[in-house]
């Protein structure tokens, strides 16, 4: 018998980006949010999403919540207006909707930033206090 060694899942490309929902909000740190809406699109499967964002989580070596939390290195770039995260694939980043000046302003002082990856479904339409609150429910189960 042999170790097959670790799962390997491919870091995903534009198409699953585009569907990705982002969102930032500033607290004791700066947060950053990625999660995806449930399936919506033919051939898109709540496994297939979950893949793929377990691909971006391993590319950027994050790790669960109950773990020690991981530095990953300079991930967010911004750029004049624009703010983009290198979720570790060669190409496509993913652009972070405006996140305001005191975020900004936080993360270029050097003050921590915490990237979530959602896990959980989010539906569509939940406003900016159902994604601040989304950390505390998933941690809190």
């Amino acid at each position: 018998m042999t170790d097959a060694g670790p799962t390997i899942r491919a870091v995903p490309g534009l198409d699953f980006i585009a569907g990705c929902i982002v969102s930032t909000w500033l607290d004791t740190a700066a947060f950053l949010m990625i999660g995806h809406p449930p399936p919506r699109c033919p051939g898109e499967t709540a496994e297939s999403i979950e893949v793929g964002l377990i691909g971006m989580v391993d590319a950027m070596g994050l790790r669960s919540a109950p773990e020690t939390v991981s530095t990953v290195g300079p991930r967010i770039v911004m750029r004049g207006a624009y703010v983009v995260l290198d979720y570790g694939h060669p190409k496509p980043f993913v652009q972070v909707p405006d996140p305001g000046d005191a975020w900004r302003s936080h993360v270029n002082r050097g003050y921590p930033a915490l990237l979530i990856v959602a896990l959980d479904p989010i539906p569509p339409g939940a406003g900016p206090d159902a994604l601040a609150h989304y950390p505390d429910r998933v941690v809190s189960r």
